[in-house]
């Protein structure tokens, strides 16, 4: 086997595990009941989310990866994975062109949901990348 398959599969056996823990549970005082849980995003996607990401910046080592999964955890922080889902969604059709698109560009909603995870996004690359 290659080194990059064990790389991968120690990748996502690590973020198996962090994704499985629901320490960051808050509760919501003012309606007496939990907020939602912080690191709600399903390991599928968390894992998928890093592997572009390590991809991104010139492939795996230790540092990209952690940096990468610093990145989805802080992304989580910002955007429920709801929005997270919705606003990756209208990212990738908004490219759609002619009609078919405008529904993923021009609505308040697209707009607003793209804004946010990009600045999530930028938030996380300077928080989560040593530069």
């Amino acid at each position: 086997m290659t080194k990059s398959f064990f790389a991968t599969l120690a990748v996502i056996t690590l973020l198996s595990g962090c994704a499985a823990t629901q320490e960051n549970s808050k509760p919501d005082a003012a309606a007496g009941e939990p907020a939602a849980l912080v690191n709600d995003y399903p390991t599928r996607d968390r894992v998928e989310y890093v592997l572009e990401c390590v991809a991104k910046h010139g492939g795996l080592t230790y540092i990209s990866q952690y940096a990468c999964g610093c990145k989805i955890d802080k992304i989580a922080e910002k955007l429920s994975f709801e929005e997270y889902e919705s606003a990756k969604t209208f990212t990738q059709m908004q490219k759609t062109p002619g009609e078919a698109g405008a529904a993923f560009r021009d609505p308040k909603q697209s707009k607003d949901l793209r804004t946010k995870l990009k600045d999530a996004d930028a938030e996380a690359e300077k928080a989560c990348f040593v530069k």
